[in-house]
């Protein structure tokens, strides 16, 4: 029996379960790393999404980005 091959959790894929994991920890870190309430969510997420915009989902699928993101928000429970 072979063994399978090792995971690498840092792949990226051009699927949105792929691109909502990256969104789920750039938001995560954004939020440590400047939890200051003046920044509003919107300015935040624009800033994520345009550090993401190089993930393959986000080039291939740029108008389902924000609909992406939105969900996973929503998720996040921001």
């Amino acid at each position: 029996m072979r063994t399978p091959p090792e995971w690498d959790s840092n792949q990226l894929f051009n699927n949105a379960d792929s691109f909502g994991m990256s969104f789920d920890q750039a938001w995560q870190a954004a939020l440590v790393a400047d939890p200051s309430p003046e920044l509003s969510e919107e300015d935040r997420l624009a800033a994520i999404l345009d550090a993401l915009s190089d993930h393959p989902f986000a080039i291939h699928q740029p108008d389902l980005v924000a609909q992406v993101a939105a969900f996973r928000l929503r998720l996040l429970g921001s």
